[in-house]
């Protein structure tokens, strides 16, 4: 059976059956939190009955392993150069969730050609008949491998701090990642706050300038508070949701697992997220 073929199955089967929802988690720039946010949300879903995948896709600089205290024997860079199977790197994650894990300190992840990017994007679309839910943790920033995920996903969680450095480059993604009207969805989240007020700023001032600038409207996906059992989870290697599940960012976390969830599941993209990738690599 040619890629051609077993490609045209995937789609067929990916019709037969209810698909995935697609949730990417991405920033403007690094040290927000993104792929603490994407572990954690993944736990809770998962805790709440969901069969999740998580995609460490910050390719390069990947650490979601890091974060769940895995050793992995295998990543996507096995995938692209046809050593293993999508299958063969994926393991189980704490709290349930299965991790897909991204290669760290290879520059060339970080840099894909459009071959390598559409090979990987032939191996995930496998994942929407094994899952509920797919997580996948981008790398920050607008590169091309960052915006193939966005687009192609139902919702994109953009995740900053009230830093005006981060403030900034949330806006600047969110002004990428919208100009074709790809994306479905975007939510801002805003982490690491010291009182609801000051989330409430952050969000009210990148909502009004995209609603005015951009003419697209940015939903709010609540905050996350400073928390020290997150900073002591991370050094630790736990998920702080498993480690201090009723800390205030774990409740955070959980309150925002709900409110995607219910957001995402009604607002579904028609096609699948093997053909909208397809469909931006052919733009591209």
């Amino acid at each position: 059976m040619t890629v051609v073929d077993q490609a045209t199955n995937l789609r067929s089967l990916v019709l037969q059956r209810p698909r995935a929802q697609v949730i990417a988690v991405t920033s403007g720039k690094g040290g927000v939190g993104k792929s603490n946010v994407a572990v954690n949300l993944a736990v809770q879903l998962a805790s709440a009955g969901k069969s999740v995948v998580l995609l460490d896709a910050d390719l390069g600089l990947a650490n979601a392993d890091v974060l769940c205290n895995i050793d992995l024997p295998f990543n996507l860079a096995h995938v692209i150069a046809r050593k293993k199977e999508l299958r063969e790197v994926m393991v189980k994650g704490p709290g349930g969730f299965k991790l897909i894990g991204g290669a760290s300190g290879l520059a060339r992840m970080a840099d894909l050609s459009d071959d390598d990017r559409q090979r990987l994007v032939s191996a995930l679309a496998e994942l929407e008949l094994q899952a509920d839910v797919i997580l996948i943790d981008t790398g920050a920033g607008i590169s091309p491998n960052v915006l193939s995920f966005t687009r192609a996903a139902d919702h994109v969680l953009v995740v900053t701090t009230p830093e005006p450095t981060a403030i900034t480059d949330a806006y600047a993604v969110v002004k990428v990642i919208s100009r074709d009207g790809a994306v479905h969805r975007v939510s801002l989240l805003v982490n690491q706050v010291r009182a609801p007020a000051e989330a409430r700023i952050v969000y009210d001032r990148i909502a009004k300038v995209a609603r005015q600038f951009l003419n697209i409207s940015v939903f709010d996906a609540g905050y996350i508070p400073a928390d020290d059992n997150v900073a002591m989870s991370v050094r630790r290697r736990v998920p702080f949701s498993l480690a201090f599940p009723r800390t205030p960012a774990s409740l955070s976390v959980a309150h925002l697992a709900i409110r995607l969830e219910q957001g995402v599941a009604t607002n579904l993209q028609p096609s699948g997220f093997f053909q909208r990738m397809t469909k931006f690599f052919r733009r591209t």
